[in-house]
């Protein structure tokens, strides 16, 4: 049987008008269920091949977080957000007006999927003066701010994989943090953009407001609350991605 609200669907992935056979759901969507649960669970301990990742980037540098392995990433998230000595070692010294961190997160698959392709229209002719990329094995959003206060960047820009759900597990994550103080900046201080991937937001459209968000931030000094973006909403057709 047909949902009456299945012309919602035109506008999202998510799990809405799956009509029904009797009592429970048709076959085709459980099915469907039980395959975007699996497609979440491997996004979030795909093995990340950062060294493969960063060989996109001139001059890229690798760098390790505290968690020794993703099981010890999954089970005490502060090691996430701290490097290790040795990578500490690696990192080049500014003074930068801002710095790309590029993390795995809770999402390999995103950053394998679209974070080449995004961080190279990131960093293409903004006039800015870009650290060395950095790429983070087993990394969490405020590993941004170790990073940056250590090469002397103004601005840290985090690009992480999202945490998936049932209807996306290739979501990429934004974080922008205007001078960064590790073990200090709190969420409130950061401007996120999210869901961006082909059937979410655009990574054009990504980038468009990150880079207004990043001349704002250079011009009033500061990321987060305190920083509110004017621009028009839209509503995408995902299936048409």
């Amino acid at each position: 049987m047909k949902d009456e609200w299945y012309a919602l669907t035109r506008y999202t992935p998510a799990r809405l008008a799956l009509g029904r056979a009797g009592c429970g759901l048709p076959t085709a969507r459980v099915l469907e269920f039980q395959l975007a649960h699996a497609r979440a669970r491997d996004a979030v301990n795909a093995p990340f091949d950062a060294e493969a990742f960063a060989a996109a980037f001139d001059g890229a540098i690798v760098v390790e977080t505290l968690a020794k392995s993703r099981s010890d990433y999954l089970m005490n998230p502060d090691r996430g957000r701290a490097l290790g000595a040795a990578s500490s070692n690696r990192l080049p010294k500014g003074p930068f007006d801002a710095v790309l961190v590029i993390a795995d997160g809770l999402s390999s698959t995103a950053i394998a999927a679209h974070g080449v392709a995004l961080a190279k229209l990131i960093l293409a002719g903004d006039g800015l003066r870009w650290a060395p990329v950095i790429v983070v094995r087993n990394g969490r959003v405020a590993i941004g701010d170790a990073i940056a206060a250590a090469i002397g960047a103004e601005t840290a820009l985090v690009m992480i994989g999202e945490r998936p759900g049932l209807s996306a597990a290739d979501s990429v994550g934004l974080y922008l943090t205007r001078r960064p103080q590790p073990g200090l900046t709190k969420d409130a201080e950061r401007n996120c953009i999210s869901n961006i991937r082909p059937g979410g937001l655009k990574l054009e459209d990504a980038v468009n407001r990150l880079h207004w968000l990043i001349a704002q931030s250079r011009k009033l000094g500061l990321t987060g609350v305190g920083l509110k973006e004017d621009a028009p909403e839209s509503l995408p057709d995902h299936r048409s991605s």
